[in-house]
């Protein structure tokens, strides 16, 4: 045993076994995640988050606690990054010649025996991240210390508070490194090492006042009094260290730093404990405080603390493991495998569109997984376009628009020539109810537009996972979509120009719907006796005989459009529903495979435009060509999900073995 060991063997032997069951599996973790440390970062692992104000003496804590000299000294602030202090006990076994090392996280397999190459690797680290004129950065360096001197724990020394700013720090470097500090002692699962130095005023303390605001209650903060051998005369921390001051659920430990000088001398760390055993022993207040004095004691309390803590959040953590597991693979199924052979790659295409043309049914149907609940989509919104908008604007049309009743005397005065009629000419009528029918043609190819624009928005809403990956396809299938609605479109147009057209050519005054010319007179001649005498629109006055037939016609209007509206209101949607709607759910399929799949394997040019434009040896490379976004994070994602997965499976093993029972 060499003189920097921090404490005697025997010491170290009675205390080891306490936490080193749990502590161990945090500190796998621990090397577990440190791959990926930045995408898991909001898994909190129980740690010991060292805080307190420049010079407070947080550095000799910790180099008491290990043992060593290692960390960077100096009047200004030395700890310019956070250091993960990662102690892990060695027990002695045959063959091990019990040498101390320490591991850095950024070169791994490399051991430090030296340790004044460990201080020599943490100044060059944080010069490189922070620079070399005190700067401070927030990025972590990770160090494991493998010894049979240490007690098992986990710490993270963070940078000292301090209030004017030098070198190279920025004005705000005061808030900068408390918003640091606060990132880690927020966490509920950090255990807080508040230090405070006993020769400045304990009750304001920086690390306790920080403390207190990240953990109000005090049940996760242990505080550490630092330099008691140098209070002014006459004075003593007694009341801190008994919590009458600043009360702390975990208490407090008093311990004796090396001065500047016993640094400069050398004096060894074996020498250092013993002169604080001595003080300790020796002092008329703090002998009676064994319990809560010196540095054996403060490792003994953390390693205990932190196991009780571990303990009690373990199952917590190993369901929010489950949790994210799950959330991990639901993401990197999003991103797909890679397909490596061409069979593979063709597969997945047909994939793809068989899924796409499932989808876009689906959406159709009402079957569709992703139902919006803000506004109507897909088949309800079809159905709302025939049963509302188409049937609104089909009874808004007005039948007798731009029609006057002096076009219609003349159009009844121009069918008779120079006879008188005897009854009320059906020429005026077909031709008048003809050129109204004709005004229907409008709103129904609306309805089309409507349909279609529906059916365009739903073809780039089909939820397709897979086609996230590959941008090419998407542009490809969304172009040969279109195309096919399109030219779908047309039938559809021809048969409700069809539907109008036949509705024009024979007026079937036989439908048992339509009013008819006798049921009209007596109509009409009701309403004129009702509003006496009869309406003069013109400069001519008209004969009853006039505004009789004049109300007729309008009678047979009304009554005929009514007719063929209810026809139109039926067939239009129906045309709709077989040319363009229907017509893509059954074909849709077979014009992809046509397209986008089968002459891959053809390779022929004796297939649509397209194809011939697309057709070339790397086509299936080209359009399952992914973003290289996709590829990165399939990558960063596949190597998480394996972190966590081997995180979880570290914590079963264990569970039955140190979790408590529920």
């Amino acid at each position: 045993m060499g003189e920097e060991a921090s404490f005697s063997n025997k010491n170290v032997a009675a205390s080891t076994t306490i936490g080193s069951s749990v502590i161990p599996i945090i500190n796998r973790l621990q090397d577990i995640f440190s791959p990926v440390d930045g995408e898991l970062s909001k898994i909190s692992l129980p740690q010991v988050a060292v805080v307190g104000s420049q010079s407070s003496g947080k550095s000799s804590v910790l180099e008491a606690l290990v043992g060593r000299d290692f960390l960077p000294r100096g009047c200004d602030i030395c700890t310019r990054r956070p250091l993960a202090l990662m102690l892990v006990n060695r027990p002695r076994n045959p063959g091990d010649d019990g040498r101390e090392w320490a591991e850095f996280r950024h070169l791994p397999g490399k051991r430090f025996f030296d340790f004044t190459k460990v201080r020599q690797e943490i100044m060059a680290e944080t010069n490189k991240e922070a620079g070399s004129n005190r700067g401070v950065s927030e990025k972590q360096i990770g160090l494991k210390i493998s010894s049979p001197n240490v007690l098992n724990m986990t710490l993270v020394d963070l940078p000292g508070i301090t209030k004017v700013p030098v070198g190279d720090q920025p004005t705000d470097i005061e808030a900068r490194i408390r918003k640091m500090i606060m990132a880690y002692i927020r966490q509920e699962n950090c255990i807080i090492l508040a230090v405070s130095p006993a020769n400045s005023d304990l009750a304001t303390s920086d690390a306790l006042q920080m403390a207190r605001e990240a953990d109000p209650t005090g049940s996760r903060t242990i505080g550490v009094i630092t330099k008691l051998d140098i209070m002014d005369r006459g004075t003593n921390a007694c009341n801190f260290l008994l919590g009458k001051v600043v009360p702390l659920r975990l208490g407090y430990v008093g311990v004796v730093n090396r001065s500047q000088e016993d640094i400069n001398k050398n004096r060894s760390m074996q020498d250092a404990l013993a002169y604080e055993k001595n003080f300790f022993r020796d002092h008329p207040v703090y002998n009676g405080l064994s319990d809560r004095c010196g540095i054996p004691q403060l490792a003994k309390k953390l390693n205990q603390i932190l196991e009780q803590h571990i303990r009690m959040v373990l199952p917590g953590l190993k369901s929010e493991l489950h949790s994210r597991l799950n959330a991990v693979a639901k993401e990197l199924q999003k991103y797909g495998d890679v397909m490596e052979s061409k069979a593979e790659k063709e597969t997945m295409l047909l994939n793809i569109l068989t899924k796409y043309c499932e989808a876009f049914s689906a959406m159709v149907d009402g079957r569709s997984q992703e139902i919006s609940t803000k506004e109507l989509s897909g088949g309800a919104r079809i159905r709302y376009i025939f049963q509302s908008i188409f049937v609104k604007t089909l009874e808004e049309v007005d039948p007798c628009q731009d029609l006057t009743d002096e076009d219609i005397r003349t159009a009844i005065q121009n069918a008779t020539g120079p006879r008188n009629a005897l009854f009320v000419p059906e020429v005026p009528f077909e031709v008048l109810v003809r050129r109204q029918i004709a005004r229907l043609l409008d709103p129904c190819l609306q309805c089309l537009r409507f349909v279609y624009d529906e059916l365009i928005k739903m073809s780039h809403a089909c939820a397709v996972t897979e086609l996230q990956r590959f941008p090419v396809l998407r542009r490809h299938l969304d172009d040969v979509m279109g195309k096919f609605i399109r030219d779908s479109v047309r039938p559809a147009e021809r048969m409700i120009d069809s539907l109008i057209e036949i509705e024009m050519d024979y007026i079937n005054s036989s439908n048992p719907n339509f009013v008819g010319g006798k049921k009209a007179v007596e109509v009409a001649m009701q309403q004129l006796k009702s509003s006496q005498p009869p309406s003069i629109l013109g400069p001519l006055e008209m004969t009853e005989q006039e505004a009789v037939e004049i109300l007729v016609t309008k009678l047979l209007l009304q009554s005929y459009y009514d007719v063929v509206r209810k026809n139109v209101q039926d067939l239009v949607p129906k045309s709709i529903m077989h040319f363009l709607v229907n017509h893509a759910k059954r074909n849709l399929h077979n014009t992809f495979i046509q397209k986008l799949y089968r002459y891959v394997h053809e390779l022929s040019f004796d297939c649509w435009v397209e194809v011939v434009e697309l057709v070339r040896e790397n086509h299936v490379e080209e359009l399952l060509q992914e973003h290289d976004e996709v590829a990165a994070n399939r990558r960063q994602v596949k190597e998480v999900s394996l972190v966590l997965q081997q995180a979880v499976q570290t914590l079963d093993e264990v569970e039955s073995e140190y979790l408590p029972e529920t």
